[in-house]
Order: C-alpha cells, then sequence, then structure tokens
C-alpha cells in the first residue's frame, strides 16, 4: 500500500475518534478508489488490524 493511502486511512481514524464521521469517510473513500487491485486486500487487512485505531477503544 502507497503511504498516501495508508496515511489517508490514519486520517480517517482521526477524524472518526473526534466525531468527524463524514469527514473520515469522504477522506478514506479517496484513497480506496485510487488504489490499484493489488492494494485493496492490503487495505483490507489494514483496516482489519486497525479497528482500534477508529473506535479508541482496547476492547
Amino acid at each position: 500500500m502507497r503511504p498516501s493511502i495508508e496515511s489517508a486511512l490514519k486520517q480517517a481514524a482521526e477524524l472518526t475518534r473526534n466525531n468527524r464521521l463524514v469527514d473520515a469517510m469522504t477522506t478514506a473513500e479517496a484513497a480506496i478508489n485510487q488504489a490499484t487491485a493489488d492494494e485493496h486486500p492490503e487495505i483490507q487487512q489494514w483496516l482489519t488490524d486497525h479497528t482500534t485505531d477508529f473506535t479508541g477503544r482496547e476492547d
């Protein structure tokens, strides 16, 4: 995954934690739409591995 996509996903997580869900979705969607088919599995894994980044909770 390109660093710019990972950075956008991290920004989306921060926006989500700050109750800015619409901005988070816009940011994440733009990054995901720029990703190649080869990057999609890595993005899916990153999102799975970083769930708590979005929730701010350690369940």
